[in-house]
């Protein structure tokens, strides 16, 4: 059960000042297309669960685990079984500027299946256990070794996404310089992305011609350069619509956009919901 849905956005209501909101979940109920801006953690224990997230369906048989990211659409139907909902505050995550290496995981959903890789598949698996053992203890540091869990998590999932990149590229020298530029290119893209940033302009930076680039970027992120920095964006203009003295215009310009009409039209498609719908939504969720 969704308890405080208005439109599609859901304000998950964390319990005890905690930062994290954990459900042992066996209903047999639907939860109907929404979003909300924590980081969601699905793994079923009984019987397998399909979840749509962004209009693609994914479907997780017992023990494998999905990572929802932040903002995304997402809906489940009614389904019998037992499942883990694991949801954590993104801020903890996002506002932490050592973790800043971690943003790509959140580019897409993420599966995590025994096929993919059964190093990640255990040490994920295992986390995920760990956060649900320490979520019912009475530990003082329950939390902080839920963080870290987490963070684990999101961690391996990384490591796996940037070695599987590095071997698509690592039969020449051209590949292994790849790998070694990335991490500056999407260091200065992420502290940049609120400024006008073309592929053109991005792949120049690298060194690349913009096919090239295109290829690369994607490989090391599983979505598209124009995805990715929508995303960025759309993020960005989320914390600043919370402030009531900015007005839409002046946000869809501080975030990056170039027009009020292209936010708008990005802001509604991830969010199914317009920017100034959202300032409502928020200002109603506050004072619940």
């Amino acid at each position: 059960m969704i308890k405080n849905l208005s439109g599609d956005y859901e304000t998950v209501e964390y319990e005890n000042q905690r930062f994290v909101l954990l459900y042992d979940n066996d209903e047999v109920e639907e939860y109907p297309t929404h979003w909300h801006n924590a980081v969601e953690v699905i793994i079923p224990l009984h019987n397998g669960f399909t979840v749509t997230v962004g209009g693609k369906n994914y479907h997780l048989n017992e023990k494998e685990i999905i990572i929802i990211p932040p903002g995304e659409l997402h809906s489940m139907p009614a389904q019998e079984g037992r499942r883990i909902i694991f949801q954590c505050e993104n801020s903890i995550i996002s506002d932490v500027p050592a973790l800043e290496a971690l943003t790509p995981v959140f580019s897409a959903p993420f599966h995590i299946t025994p096929s993919l890789s059964k190093e990640l598949y255990v040490l994920s698996r295992k986390n995920i256990l760990d956060i649900y053992s320490e979520y019912y203890s009475k530990s003082t540091l329950a939390d902080v070794r839920i963080y870290l869990s987490l963070v684990n998590i999101l961690a391996a999932v990384r490591e796996y996404q940037l070695t599987i990149a590095a071997d698509a590229f690592s039969n020449d020298v051209a590949g292994r310089d790849d790998t070694r530029k990335f991490g500056m290119i999407m260091k200065y893209i992420n502290q940049n992305y609120m400024e006008e940033i073309p592929l053109e302009k991005i792949a120049s930076i690298a060194g690349y011609s913009k096919y090239h680039f295109s290829r690369i970027f994607k490989k090391y992120n599983n979505v598209s350069y124009i995805q990715y920095i929508n995303s960025k964006r759309i993020k960005a203009a989320e914390r600043l619509l919370i402030d009531p003295n900015l007005s839409v215009t002046e946000v869809a310009m501080r975030a990056g956009f170039a027009s009020l009409t292209t936010f708008n039209r990005a802001f509604k498609k991830a969010k199914n919901c317009t920017p100034t719908e959202f300032k409502t939504l928020y200002k109603i969720s506050d004072h619940t």
